[in-house]
């Protein structure tokens, strides 16, 4: 067991120095040049160019630029903006928002998608399961801005059970309809999911042979349909973390979030590539951080990695 988690730790430090780099270099060689954009039509004078390239680095080559990011990130100090704020107090605004609005809809999609998806399994081919199956191609094929117009519209505007908009106000019951809307597609996806995989566990050899053995058939689910059905899902889920809080975007724009999605589009419009790479940075270590944690509970669900 210690030495599955040393590997685990050992691959994830050339997937973040491999994927923060290629983040580092796409954004910084965008075309368009954002220091001489700060002066719009007008332009910056040469001399004021110069100066602010020098102050946030852009007069060095890549790699160096790059060298000194890393370097800002271990001591976590992401540089400023153009306007002066420190990177750090913006995203320390934006991103406790987007955390617990992705988590919600990680829990709402964990809980209906698995508890629907285990039903399904355990009775294919009657009507609960056609009826679900249905339901998830039906979330799947409406985009989510629809979905999120839609229950703005019928939950928040005429039967006001919840806030059309959230804006300043990020409680629990503010944010339950966005957290919907955003889970909803996953929560097909992992409906769709754990039925198909406990529908072939069911079939498997080693369920047969404990109905054989004389198990009952809550400890045949329990302990063997169940258990082994949800290593996939634990995947998809632990993936889909990262996944949440990066497309957040529609969903923070519906409903007027002021969280990671609508600062990075701000600051994707504005220019500002200290803004965009460290918050992507941040996503690319919120995906490490979440597949280790899947690996992790692989040891749990399968005895043979434990045993390994």
């Amino acid at each position: 067991m210690p030495r599955y988690i040393g590997r685990r730790l050992l691959q994830t430090i050339p997937v973040f120095f491999g994927a923060t780099f290629l983040i580092f270099a796409l954004v910084y060689l965008m075309p368009g040049d954002p220091v001489a954009a700060l002066g719009g039509d007008r332009g910056l004078d040469p001399a004021v160019q110069e100066r602010i390239r020098a102050e946030f680095n852009l007069d060095k080559p890549l790699y160096m630029q790059y060298l000194l990011y890393l370097k800002g990130v271990f001591t976590l100090d992401f540089g400023k903006t153009f306007s002066g704020r420190q990177v750090i107090d913006v995203m320390a605004q934006a991103f406790p928002v987007t955390i617990k609005l992705a988590v919600m809809a990680l829990i709402f999609e964990a809980i209906g998608g698995v508890v629907l998806g285990v039903i399904a399994g355990m009775r294919r081919g009657g009507k609960f399961d056609a009826t679900v199956l249905v339901m998830s191609l039906i979330i799947i094929s409406v985009p989510s801005f629809v979905t999120g117009f839609v229950l703005q519209y019928v939950l928040g505007v005429k039967l006001a059970l919840f806030p059309v908009t959230v804006g300043g106000n990020t409680s629990v019951y503010a944010l339950m309809m966005p957290a919907f809307v955003l889970g909803s597609l996953s929560l097909a996806y992992v409906l769709r999911l754990t039925r198909q995989s406990v529908s072939e566990t069911k079939s498997a050899d080693f369920v047969r042979t404990a109905r054989a053995k004389g198990l009952t058939n809550r400890q045949v689910r329990n302990r063997h349909i169940l258990r082994n059905s949800m290593i996939p899902v634990a995947t998809f889920l632990g993936a889909d973390l990262g996944a949440l809080m990066g497309g957040a975007i529609i969903t923070e724009g519906i409903f007027n979030i002021p969280g990671v999605g609508g600062t990075l589009w701000l600051a994707i419009t504005k220019g500002e590539p200290a803004t965009v790479v460290s918050i992507t940075t941040v996503l690319v270590i919120v995906y490490i951080i979440a597949n280790l944690i899947v690996d992790l509970l692989y040891a749990v669900l399968d005895p043979r990695i434990r045993y390994e």
